[in-house]
């Protein structure tokens, strides 16, 4: 007895001690709660290669606000409506900047882009520059006919294949990069000295942005050396150069350009985001007045990686939902067929009465956020969320996969694709909504989220209106392979295959 009661007195020291201890480490700190960490690599084993998933799986242990450390990194994980808005909306201001990593700091030429750069006065005079100046609703419409002759090469390329089964990422693919690549450096684009070049550079730069950089996690001397072993350095100067010397060339064809075919302003043809930015290099004037040839390169990579490879992937989810389910493919379908009548194509002012298209979007983009982490932040300042303290330089990942997933904001079957739950429900993925989050919020939402938006829309509408969509022989809906593979946007694993027939009202 007396040995039972030794230890039941000793037990309760013990514990207040190594409390204590955690108190003392924590600076006083009441931290957020987290799972058990190694030495050196903290939590970063618990990271699979669905890291959302994961991190959901982690945080229904732990909390919708979870501590890890991933490598020398302290990382805090937000998987509820509730603690995004406090820290995305309540302390914007000390959770917009970005942690630094070596792909992303290569690839936007020393961190003078928009995306990834650190919060600074440049980062908010040229966030507004992109959205007023390059990206805005005006310059959306401009590029109508971008959309309008990239859409019109969909169909014939589709009406072609003879009713054989096409992988449909690969169609919308090059529709985004012919719309893209024609808003950014105009008809030119399309010519035999770009034709087919950057595909291939954009997907080894997507490769690079998601694949593992051990300076990432660890930012040191250790991290840069073991990249240096491995090899990954070399690879990502590799693929920095390919891109870069893509950029050049497109710069040196704006700037070489025949005088007389060059667009005035208020033509189509002053929508052309190249000549935009070498005006802006050329003729700097207030906030741009530091504006160089890197500047514009870094846009330009900004504008291909977020405006192509997210749209693709969250058209390519919508047709799968949709032909898993023929109910609600066949309802947009209706709605679509009505409003277009016999034209060839739906006109973009058709593109507002599609309600119930809006919901195949919003809903796609609830199950299927194509960044499911967004872009990682990075605290300036202490702030609390949920009432834990999270000290500055703490990477902030918000888990878009898990918060539109989340019982508690989506409690009627979230796991289900059913489009008819925005009926009656005011969610828009604008930013002020926490619980669909697609395109981030605040200061760092997505810059380029209505042209990301008008396109998605234009092309998914007109595949469903100008053709009719089936599985091949012998595959039913059950048999559709929903898994996930990726890393900073995850497509479908296995490629969607469908049959396209002709619409008979289309001429």
């Amino acid at each position: 007895p007396q040995q039972w009661q030794l230890l039941l007195f000793i037990l309760p020291l013990i514990s207040l001690l190594f409390l204590h201890r955690r108190w003392n480490m924590s600076g006083g700190l009441r931290l957020p709660p987290g799972p058990w960490k190694l030495p050196v690599v903290g939590n970063l084993h618990q990271i699979g290669p669905l890291p959302h998933r994961s991190l959901s799986t982690l945080a229904r242990r732990h909390g919708p606000v979870m501590m890890l450390r991933l490598g020398t990194v302290p990382t805090v994980v937000l998987s509820s409506p509730e603690a995004a808005r406090e820290a995305l909306k309540t302390h914007d201001a000390d959770c917009c900047s970005r942690p630094p990593a070596a792909g992303p700091r290569l690839l936007s030429y020393g961190y003078k882009d928009v995306a990834f750069s650190p919060y600074s006065d440049y980062v908010r005079d040229m966030r507004k520059l992109f959205i007023v100046e390059l990206l805005s609703r005006r310059r959306v419409q401009a590029a109508c006919y971008a959309r309008d002759t990239q859409m019109g090469n969909l169909v014939k390329n589709l009406t072609n294949t003879g009713r054989k089964p096409v992988a449909v990422a690969d169609h919308i693919f090059a529709t985004l990069d012919g719309i893209i690549g024609s808003f950014a450096f105009g008809e030119n684009y399309a010519a035999e000295q770009f034709k087919g070049q950057f595909v291939p550079v954009l997907n080894e730069t997507m490769d690079m942005l998601s694949g593992f950089s051990a300076e990432d996690f660890f930012p040191n001397s250790v991290g840069r050396l073991v990249d240096k072993v491995t090899g990954i350095k070399s690879r990502r100067e590799r693929i920095f150069k390919k891109i870069d010397a893509f950029f050049e060339q497109v710069i040196d064809q704006c700037i070489n350009d025949d005088p007389r075919r060059r667009r005035q302003p208020g033509d189509e043809c002053a929508s052309v985001l190249v000549q935009e930015l070498v005006d802006l290099w050329k003729n700097p004037a207030g906030a741009t007045n530091s504006f160089t040839r890197e500047h514009a390169k870094a846009i330009l990579m900004n504008t291909f990686v977020g405006g192509n490879h997210t749209s693709s992937v969250t058209i390519n989810w919508a047709m799968a939902e949709l032909i898993r389910q023929p109910r609600i493919l066949g309802k947009v379908q209706d709605e679509i067929r009505a409003i277009g009548g016999k034209t060839e194509l739906l006109q973009h002012d058709d593109m507002p009465k599609l309600k119930y298209l809006k919901m195949v979007v919003k809903e796609t983009l609830r199950l299927h956020p194509p960044a499911t982490l967004l872009v990682p932040r990075e605290t300036t300042g202490r702030i609390q969320v949920a009432g834990y303290d999270i000290p500055a330089k703490t990477k902030i990942i918000v888990n878009a996969w898990a918060i539109g997933r989340d019982p508690s904001a989506w409690n009627d079957d979230p796991e289900e694709f059913r489009p008819e739950r925005f009926q009656d429900k005011d969610v828009d993925f604008n930013g002020a909504h926490f619980e669909l989050l697609p395109f981030g919020s605040g200061r760092r939402i997505c810059p380029g989220l209505a042209m990301g938006v008008a396109n998605v829309e234009f092309i998914l509408a007109n595949m469903l209106y100008c053709f009719n969509w089936e599985l091949p022989d012998g595959v039913s809906c059950e048999d559709v392979n929903m898994e996930e593979a990726g890393a900073l946007t995850f497509r479908k694993k296995t490629p969607l295959m469908l049959v396209p027939t002709r619409y008979n009202m289309c001429p």
